[in-house]
């Protein structure tokens, strides 16, 4: 699958990409080649920092899972570290915050923005057992954290939450977003993260309700529909008409040729 390897090849490798060797702790040369061996390595990290926690992983477990050696970790991620950051850290399950935020979209109506919005923030969902480990590793990394948690609020939950609320207080009209915006933003983003945090609980309830690409899809139109009833319930609390998008001549036929909404289309 695309999105695995895309997974597997996030990590940036310390020194040339592609060595003739790696070398044992003794001296010996083991053959391999870099591609391989540093996906080896990175899903041997992933299956068990996510089980067992950073401190409690060592380098030696993680190469022997790998069928690599120490000196492998050293030489492509500089350290347990490096090569824990490579994990936690990759486009294909926490997303490229580009994409992420590509919703707010000045161009795009209100709709499709919130399609657009759930549609990227819910491609995790399709990478089964790698999201699922994703999770656990996320979920460790917060009640037990190495300082990387703090960093992904940073440079891409802060900015996703800030993409949100610029897109919500143009159609509100307002210069400045006030707490009731933020409280809309963080509900909306709600929908999805329950997805993420309550997939177990949903299948243990209705098996198979998200357990497949064309789900997950269903998944997010019907998330788009959910929030923008949030937002015209917010709208009306505040006896307020929303502001509509403009749309210059030629970029409406655009929009509805990138995301095309039929009638009855958020329908079961």
């Amino acid at each position: 699958m695309k999105v695995v390897a895309d997974f597997l090849n996030t990590a940036d490798a310390i020194g040339p990409p592609e060595p003739d060797a790696v070398h044992e702790p003794g001296g010996r040369a083991q053959r391999a080649d870099g591609a391989q061996a540093r996906s080896q390595l990175l899903m041997a990290a992933l299956r068990l920092f996510s089980a067992q926690g950073f401190a409690k992983t060592s380098v030696r477990d993680i190469a022997t899972a790998a069928g690599a050696n120490v000196a492998a970790i050293r030489y492509y991620f500089g350290d347990k570290a490096g090569l824990y950051r490579a994990v936690f850290f990759n486009n294909a399950t926490c997303g490229d915050i580009a994409a992420l935020t590509a919703f707010n979209d000045p161009a795009l109506p209100l709709d499709a923005a919130l399609r657009s919005l759930y549609h990227s923030f819910l491609q995790p969902l399709k990478l089964g057992e790698l999201f699922e480990l994703q999770m656990r590793l996320q979920m460790r990394e917060m009640t037990d954290p190495t300082g990387l948690w703090a960093e992904d609020v940073q440079n891409r939950i802060r900015p996703h939450h800030t993409a949100l609320v610029s897109l919500l207080s143009r159609h509100f009209g307002a210069n400045t977003p006030d707490d009731g915006l933020h409280r809309l933003a963080f509900s909306i983003v709600g929908l999805a993260v329950h997805l993420f945090v309550g997939r177990e609980v949903m299948n243990a309830v209705v098996p198979g309700l998200c357990d497949s690409p064309e789900a997950v899809d269903a998944w997010a139109d019907r998330l788009a529909l959910f929030a923008l009833g949030m937002v015209q319930a917010e709208a009306a609390r505040r006896g307020c008409a929303l502001v509509p998008t403009p749309a210059p001549v030629g970029l409406a036929d655009q929009v509805v040729a990138q995301a095309p909404v039929e009638p009855g289309s958020f329908l079961p």
